[in-house]
């Protein structure tokens, strides 16, 4: 008997999704939301909170608590955010729904009150990554570690790829990667 082959490993992610039914939450992403620029300054802000609570933890997780984390979270509402007090921080570490990692939430907090400052100074969040956009990957991180908390170089990667900030998203192969480039 002749050993079978194994299928090839997808390449990339949207290789990967391309292998996934419609409904799985990651074809969903990648088809509507990953690398997809974004424009209201909230929605940015819950793209990262959602990268910074996946740190440590898989995609497919925070993927499958994203709307947990919109409610939980005052539909991303940067302002709101920025006043969340101690008894906001409670209730954040007794919902089951979300990640309840105190350094989390913490930065989530404390990240809301610095884009409040951006804001104050450049307009809106998405005016000051439009200020500082195009930069290398690195003068990107180094940006973040000294802005935000809790923004390393993976979570900020991926926060500018996944937003439309970095090259990567998407293979050039890939049908979504047409749309986006249609849309800039």
């Amino acid at each position: 008997m002749e050993p079978q082959a194994k299928p090839d490993k997808p390449k990339s992610y949207c290789e990967y999704v391309n292998t996934l039914p419609a409904d799985n939450v990651h074809r969903v992403y990648h088809d509507t939301q990953y690398g997809f620029p974004i424009e209201s300054d909230n929605e940015l802000f819950g793209r990262l909170i959602l990268e910074i609570n996946q740190a440590g933890l898989s995609w497919t997780t925070i993927l499958n608590k994203q709307e947990n984390f919109r409610l939980a979270y005052s539909n991303y509402e940067i302002e709101k955010i920025a006043n969340y007090n101690q008894k906001d921080i409670d209730r954040l570490l007794a919902n089951p729904s979300i990640i309840r990692n105190k350094l989390k939430i913490n930065a989530a907090i404390c990240n809301a009150q610095k884009i409040v400052d951006l804001k104050s100074e450049f307009g809106s969040f998405k005016a000051w990554l439009n200020h500082h956009h195009p930069l290398p990957k690195e003068d990107w991180v180094k940006l973040f570690k000294k802005t935000f908390k809790f923004t390393g170089g993976e979570i900020t990667n991926e926060f500018l790829m996944s937003t439309g900030y970095l090259k990567g998203a998407h293979i050039s192969s890939c049908l979504i990667f047409k749309e986006i480039e249609k849309m800039k």
